[in-house]
């Protein structure tokens, strides 16, 4: 898989193995996330609407059954929702409207199905009879949370994260004054220090093979 933007072809010759010509993906399945060629998690939240709202069936069958509402809610809670908050910080930042107004119309599905009376009344007042959160509020909190706890000191990876910025670093960097532009405004220095590097001009595409 290519990412990039799709405006831009790419002109990359295909790999081969063993005489064997791999395929080359616009989508791929890497623990749990759908990532797609251009980044735009459209793979993803269709994945993860289409496996919620499947779970939705047995939430309709458990209501047939005359089980009681707190019951569906702690079965929509531990059951469905999970679905559509998996490894949130990696993607929920990047939605679209249309693919927020999507995963969280399923949420709006399962307290129509708890609470037959939520059919005529807002959304907001669903999630206050219920006592939930709207799922974009949850991701934001959630997302919150983790970077909160990666920063913190006892993190188990706080290790492999890179110092902490000084503040006042920008404050230098802008007080200094601007240098040459190189090379041909440089003066008195050596020439063996006058090895202009090639002008790079081309983008750089990340593969992803499988």
């Amino acid at each position: 898989m290519v990412f990039g933007p799709p405006s831009i072809p790419s002109n990359l010759p295909p790999i081969s193995a063993s005489s064997y010509q791999i395929q080359r993906a616009s989508a791929a399945k890497l623990l749990g996330i759908h990532s797609d060629s251009n980044l735009s998690w459209h793979t993803h939240v269709e994945a993860i609407v289409s496996k919620a709202t499947q779970r939705l069936y047995f939430q309709k069958q458990l209501k047939r059954a005359g089980v009681p509402h707190a019951q569906l809610l702690h079965f929509y809670i531990s059951v469905i929702r999970p679905i559509l908050e998996y490894a949130v910080p990696v993607w929920h930042h990047l939605l679209s409207k249309t693919q927020t107004d999507s995963i969280e119309s399923v949420q709006k599905r399962a307290l129509r199905i708890i609470y037959s009376f939520s059919n005529d009344i807002p959304y907001c007042n669903s999630l206050n009879v219920a006592y939930i959160a709207s799922l974009s509020t949850r991701r934001n909190e959630l997302s919150r949370n983790f970077f909160h706890s990666i920063a913190h000191p006892s993190f188990s990876l706080r290790s492999l994260l890179p110092p902490l910025r000084d503040p006042n670093l920008l404050a230098r960097l802008r007080a200094q004054p601007n240098p040459p532009a190189y090379p041909h405004e440089l003066k008195n220095v050596s020439h063996s220090y006058h090895t202009p590097f090639p002008v790079i001009k081309h983008r750089f595409y990340f593969h992803l093979y499988y």
